[in-house]
């Protein structure tokens, strides 16, 4: 049973993740430095980084690791762009292949300073693994791309495996987390890609510990379910530094379990939900 929020800001003892170590940690690692590549999972912070490092899997992040939204609870670095680097896809495919991966995910920074928003650069990272490693699934985590359909559709044409985009939290808190984001056009957004390409399943996430309540959890459950998207990811907010967004309670893992119950019956066709859970965890489950 969903109780009322109280605060709890004692970081749990069961709220660990594997450290980043390991042969497999230490040669994915060397891999993505020697190709000049960029991954959400050191440039975000990810606490999971361990584990799927170890396990041989990465999200890679396009369109260099700078962003040029200021979000407060992210750790990516903000600034003016890069440039863009056309040879970026073919580098992506060749760690694919490095990696014998199955499943690869794929992700980007907030482009703003491009009218397609990066949508480009995400199409030919698709076809460019697809060329490498045929057969290899691919997930984009895409931006919202403000809100331009075109630029989807230059995503969708690719046709990616899975098109995720993150609403990353509820509406009244917009402001404080997602600067330069609005709810309704990422809601928006999710809606068009089923829109525009049915066959293609959607996903979305949110982070839980940003001061958000249960009832303000559930109710964005259902509009991403009225938006038609597929998969839901739910994981507890954890803050990057001091100079980030604070947590504001940690959710229980009986809450996760009782949010993911609720996420079924509510109608998603997969939920991943728990405290280490982030938008790329076990990507591939969702449909392999």
């Amino acid at each position: 049973m969903l109780v009322s929020i109280e605060p709890r800001t004692v970081r749990p003892a069961w709220l660990r993740a594997p450290a980043p170590v390991g042969e497999n940690y230490r040669g994915l690692k060397q891999l993505v430095q020697s190709l000049h590549l960029h991954t959400v999972c050191e440039s975000a912070a990810c606490p999971n980084v361990g584990d799927c490092w170890n396990r041989r899997t990465a999200t890679f992040m396009i369109l260099g690791n700078v962003c040029t939204r200021r979000c407060g609870f992210c750790a990516v670095q903000k600034g003016g762009p890069l440039p863009v680097d056309y040879d970026e896809p073919r580098r992506v495919a060749e760690a694919c292949a490095a990696l014998g991966l199955k499943f690869a995910v794929i992700t980007s920074v907030n482009r703003d300073d491009r009218k397609d928003g990066g949508a480009e650069l995400f199409a030919m990272t698709i076809r460019a693994i697809r060329e490498r490693v045929p057969g290899c699934g691919v997930e984009v985590l895409v931006p919202d791309f403000q809100g331009s359909h075109a630029a989807m559709d230059i995503v969708l044409e690719a046709a990616p495996d899975i098109l995720n985009h993150n609403t990353e939290t509820v509406p009244r808190l917009y402001r404080q987390v997602r600067l330069g984001a609005r709810y309704q056009r990422s809601l928006d957004m999710l809606a068009y890609a089923k829109q525009a390409c049915p066959s293609t399943p959607t996903k979305s996430g949110l982070m839980l510990g940003l001061g958000e309540t249960i009832a303000e959890v559930l109710e964005v459950m259902r509009d991403l379910c009225a938006a038609n998207v597929d998969i839901l990811t739910l994981g507890q907010y954890l803050r990057p530094s001091p100079k980030h967004l604070p947590i504001l309670r940690y959710v229980t893992l009986d809450e996760f379990a009782e949010l993911k119950r609720r996420g079924y019956e509510i109608g998603f066709s997969h939920v991943e939900s728990g405290p280490l859970v982030r938008s790329s965890y076990h990507a591939a489950d969702a449909i392999l």
